[in-house]
């Protein structure tokens, strides 16, 4: 039997690597995908290693595993350093018949590991890309990263504040205007009142935050959410005078990258949820104050809809340059 080895760090794996990997997978009857990792890799490890995975889970030839790069000094010649990696491959591995890589250590590398070296497309020409390129640059080489990859790297914005200012039609218009989906305030699918229990507003945060990783999944580049948890535990003390200690749990479940905070300068408009008409400005100072308090940074949103649809879309593109 013929038994291959690839290595890498993967942070991220990409279409670079795919490529690479299953190249070798033709040439060989065994293929180790060997992922290293350090504690301070920006990118969690296991994380990683699910999405290798989860990209070979129906190639059965291929078998992807992780190691500590607790052996590794970069500061030593190349052949000295492609050396440990060769005893260190020995020591947690098979015996390996045929080095893949796209790189410049591959040939020293199978040399220590005394075992054939085939490279596969280094000057990098059918996937121009890196995985460094890639973390600094995700939405410029996005058609390099995988599908099980790209959620991780989806900017989450938030159209955040007091009732009647607008959240709801420019989470859905952004969401069409850029290619992508939306969150809606999922407390309008699950009660007709403002009659509300602790049961219902802990249903309504439970399914507010898996209805935010469910369109992250499914997200291009970018998903606009219409609330979150901030904004359901603000209810939650108006309505029951309680907040229910799952709702911070929740609120630390989902990060967004960008707040928009939406100002009270356009009409109301009543509707059957909507009990704050005479108090717009004290609940939008507490809409504010509650961004403050923790730390997040916002943008305001103020002027008619046309001016306010400009300011984020201005905002927008620059993110993803």
């Amino acid at each position: 039997m013929k038994r291959g080895l690839v290595i890498g760090k993967f942070m991220p794996i990409h279409k670079g690597h795919i490529a690479l990997i299953n190249f070798a997978a033709t040439h060989c009857d065994e293929l180790i995908v060997s992922m290293s990792f350090t504690p301070e890799d920006k990118i969690d490890p296991v994380l990683r290693f699910k999405w290798i995975r989860e990209i070979f889970k129906d190639q059965p030839g291929i078998k992807p595993a992780i190691i500590t790069d607790d052996f590794d000094d970069e500061n030593l010649p190349l052949n000295e350093r492609t050396n440990i990696w060769a005893i260190k491959m020995r020591e947690v591995y098979p015996k390996i018949d045929i080095l893949f890589s796209s790189e410049f250590y591959g040939a020293p590398f199978a040399l220590n590991l005394q075992a054939e070296h085939i490279l596969f497309d280094e000057p990098r020409k059918s996937t121009p890309v890196s995985a460094t390129l890639i973390r600094n640059h995700p939405f410029k080489y996005w058609k390099f990263i995988p599908a099980e990859v790209r959620p991780y790297f989806v900017k989450r914005i938030c159209f955040y504040g007091p009732e009647s200012t607008g959240k709801s039609t420019m989470a859905e218009k952004m969401a069409l205007h850029y290619h992508t989906v939306f969150v809606p305030e999922v407390a309008r699918e699950l009660i007709t009142n403002n009659d509300i229990t602790v049961d219902d507003i802990i249903k309504i945060g439970k399914a507010q935050t898996a209805r935010v990783k469910e369109k992250t999944e499914a997200a291009n580049k970018i998903v606009f959410c219409d609330t979150d948890l901030i904004t359901t535990k603000i209810y939650s003390q108006y309505y029951l005078n309680e907040v229910p200690n799952i709702l911070n749990h929740l609120e630390k479940e989902i990060r967004y990258d960008l707040y928009f905070l939406l100002d009270i300068d356009v009409e109301w408009v009543a509707d059957h949820l909507r009990d704050f008409g005479d108090r717009r400005l004290e609940m939008f100072n507490l809409f504010k104050s509650e961004l403050e308090k923790r730390n997040i940074d916002y943008i305001l949103i103020s002027g008619n809809y046309e001016e306010r649809e400009e300011k984020i879309k201005k905002m927008i593109n620059s993110m993803l340059v």
